[in-house]
């Protein structure tokens, strides 16, 4: 028997490769619709680095809990939370002023260190709770993190509450101007952090044996479990992973935006790291990702919503979601058809539900097209629509055609 080939270099990063192209693609057509980039390149390469390196932090623990074949809905409240908890500790251990109110910004770097240290600890607590609720309780993981995803940000709000009332000056909104802090603030500190959990990502995910079964307990964890894997001290592992890069990225948000407010402090964040994930190349069926494409997939969400931002100005923060929803869905399309397209098996608009659903994805495309230009908004938007329309038709037709070639008796 001849031996299998292995895949080439290409064959193995394609869609690392894909996320280049379309990266320099986005910033060509950006820098043509708007000069913004050219007049002042070094702060936006600054700003761009920080936003995905911060958002890229929490994303790697996300990625591994993905691949592993779990979900971790509760990332923007695991920020909040051990947010909350570095802040708190100068409000109890630093000096106070001739009122007795806590000066928390005047507290020492060893006082900060602590609450820093408590934050990330509080990080491995939660996600071995997570693991308690998954492999002992036996809830999916979508309902243990959906617990703690809505649980922790009223939790934070009361704690914040009662430790703040106890000292004389009761607030949900914390300070987070200690002095220490400065030294997180300063833009490129979480590159680093980011770049350094990258690495040390790959070479667990790429060259041990522990990220090797990862992989084998995302693609059949009954398989891993029956071949001698410990399954749940796995997911003890992937999901504290996943709740430790969350509280780092707490505590680099709380140094950044000097406050930890419940009500605004990374709301939905857990939807980005997902999405990032799944458009770095992270099947959601679980086995599948590599932390290259993990990075180079939160650096092209970013840029993405950083060019919405400079074409649509007015509103852009009303066109993220719509943008990030919109990837995640592209991406795990675009993943599911390459999974089935090299058997020729995976059809796009299959029986009577594509001829439905052909119309509906012209539609969409026409309205956000009609949403978005703000001159032209009938022709532009009608065009749009026709166009895909025709082409969805298309292609329809032409999987109806190979079907019914692949049904005949030979």
């Amino acid at each position: 028997m001849a031996e299998r080939e292995s895949p080439s270099f290409f064959s193995r990063y394609r869609n690392e490769f894909g996320l280049v192209i379309a990266i320099l693609v986005v910033l060509g057509i950006t820098i043509l619709v708007n000069q913004d980039y050219l007049r002042d390149p070094m702060r936006n390469m600054r700003d761009i680095l920080q936003e995905t390196s911060l958002l890229g932090i929490f994303t790697l623990g996300a990625a591994v809990v993905i691949i592993a074949g779990g979900i971790d809905l509760s990332a923007g409240s695991v920020i909040l939370f051990s947010a909350s908890v570095c802040a708190l500790i100068p409000y109890m251990l630093g000096p106070v002023d001739a009122n007795g109110i806590p000066i928390s910004k005047q507290a020492s770097s060893i006082v900060v260190c602590l609450g820093i240290g408590a934050a990330i600890f509080t990080g491995f607590l939660i996600g071995t709770f997570h693991t308690w609720l998954i492999t002992i309780i036996r809830l999916p993981p979508f309902v243990a993190t959906l617990a703690t995803l809505v649980g922790l940000r009223s939790l934070a709000k009361t704690m914040n509450s009662a430790v703040t009332s106890a000292l004389g000056n009761q607030t949900t909104t914390l300070d987070a101007k200690a002095a220490l802090f400065s030294d997180l603030r300063v833009w490129w500190m979480p590159l680093v952090i980011f770049l350094v959990l990258g690495v040390l990502f790959w070479i667990l995910m790429n060259r041990t044996v522990i990220g090797r079964h990862l992989y084998a307990m995302g693609g059949n964890e009954e398989a891993a479990r029956l071949s001698g894997i410990n399954t749940d001290r796995l997911k003890w592992l992937a999901y504290s992973i996943g709740s430790i890069t969350a509280s780092i990225a707490g505590v680099l948000y709380a140094a950044k935006v000097s406050t930890c407010n419940p009500s605004t402090m990374a709301v939905g964040y857990e939807l980005n790291a997902i999405a990032a994930a799944v458009v770095g190349g992270c099947g959601l069926q679980g086995g599948t990702g590599l932390i290259p494409g993990v990075m180079l997939g939160v650096l092209f969400l970013q840029i993405v919503v950083d060019a919405v931002a400079k074409v649509v100005k007015s509103g852009s923060d009303d066109w993220k979601g719509l943008i990030v929803g919109f990837l995640v869905v592209l991406a795990v399309a675009f993943n599911e058809i390459r999974r089935g397209g090299s058997t020729g098996q995976k059809r796009l608009l299959p029986g009577a539900i594509g001829w439905v659903t052909a119309p509906l994805l012209s539609l969409i495309a026409g309205l956000v097209v009609f949403v978005a230009d703000t001159k032209h908004r009938p022709a532009i938007g009608g065009t749009v629509a026709g166009i895909s329309l025709a082409l969805l038709i298309i292609r329809k037709m032409m999987e109806d055609a190979a079907a019914n070639r692949s049904s005949r008796p030979q």
